[in-house]
């Protein structure tokens, strides 16, 4: 299993081992503790062109990478190529890199014509690639999917398309927009994809484990690999996949995650909006531990940083 560095344009990478970018997820809280975790690339949660075009605070606030371990990319969607163009100028001080996210299968994303919907029309795919390539003064990737649905399985194509767009670097998750996340991830669209171009190419879909890195990157001969779902409440995988070693956290170093977790949740969003956001987390740190169901129950029930805490120190307390 090859863990090496990576180029993507002119910003080199400490490894090949990336966060993927999720909807409500990736926060600058998630973000700064996953970078405690060695990953190579860590990205925003995906933002919209025309809300950013419209200056709507909420979205601009979730590029806020100051303060954070670089390099960082900051993910844009949308189907228009001159407000993806524009908005790519404002992103550039921002971030590292910008990444286009053309995978997303979520209905109210797809009905406007973007994410996964864009890779039913090849000709937009390299329009958008191109005005945002022209107008940014960093490396731009693409985050893509196998195809629309089992009809449209066109990755190879797609990818030609972001290439010759001038994108530096493309992920791939081997599913297709109608499956989502069910079923398994086809290797063998991704290892199409890598032959298919020049620019590294990252695979993306069931990596939860060094096995499962290990046959991603063998089995199609990717550039490098990235995680999404197996990182929540797991930000050991990094450590684990990168160090070809498993690391199982005490339960002191697992409280301890949780508690900067939370600080960090709190500092950027303040107490009342980062309760109700770190209960999900929390659970996720709990999960298959000895009556998770009951502490899980528990944690839904807090509603301050000072309760959220004691709840789960105690917790911890009786689990040694």
């Amino acid at each position: 299993m090859q863990i090496h560095s990576l180029k993507i344009g002119n910003v080199e990478l400490e490894n090949n081992v990336l966060l993927a970018p999720m909807a409500g997820i990736t926060d600058k809280a998630f973000r700064k503790i996953v970078q405690c975790h060695k990953a190579g690339l860590t990205c925003t949660e995906m933002c919209s062109s025309k809300a950013l075009f419209f200056e709507d605070k909420k979205t601009e606030k979730l590029m806020n990478t100051e303060g954070e371990k670089r390099p960082i990319a900051i993910q844009i969607f949308g189907s228009d190529p001159k407000i993806m163009g524009e908005i790519s100028k404002k992103v550039c001080n921002l971030c590292d890199i910008i990444d286009i996210n053309m995978g997303c299968p979520a209905p109210k994303v797809v009905k406007n014509g973007d994410g996964s919907k864009l890779l039913l029309n090849p000709e937009l795919v390299e329009n958008i690639v191109a005005e945002v390539v022209k107008n940014a003064s960093i490396p731009v990737t693409v985050k893509m999917r196998a195809g629309y649905d089992e009809k449209h399985i066109n990755a190879e194509k797609i990818a030609k398309r972001i290439e010759a767009g001038g994108a530096s670097a493309i992920t791939i998750h081997g599913r297709t927009r109608e499956q989502y996340y069910g079923g398994r991830a086809d290797l063998e669209i991704i290892k199409k994809v890598k032959k298919a171009v020049n620019i590294p190419v990252i695979g993306n879909g069931d990596i939860t484990s060094i096995e499962s890195a290990k046959k991603m990157l063998e089995q199609t001969e990717v550039d490098g690999i990235m995680i999404g779902r197996a990182a929540l409440g797991n930000p050991w995988i990094f450590d684990e996949i990168i160090e070809k070693q498993l690391k199982k956290p005490s339960l002191k170093e697992k409280l301890t995650t949780m508690l900067e977790h939370l600080n960090y949740a709190v500092e950027d969003k303040g107490e009342k909006v980062a309760i109700l956001e770190m209960r999900k987390h929390f659970s996720w740190y709990v999960k298959n531990m000895k009556d998770s169901a009951k502490i899980r129950e528990k944690i839904n029930k807090t509603n301050s940083k000072l309760e959220l805490i004691q709840c789960v120190t105690e917790y911890f307390k009786e689990m040694e």
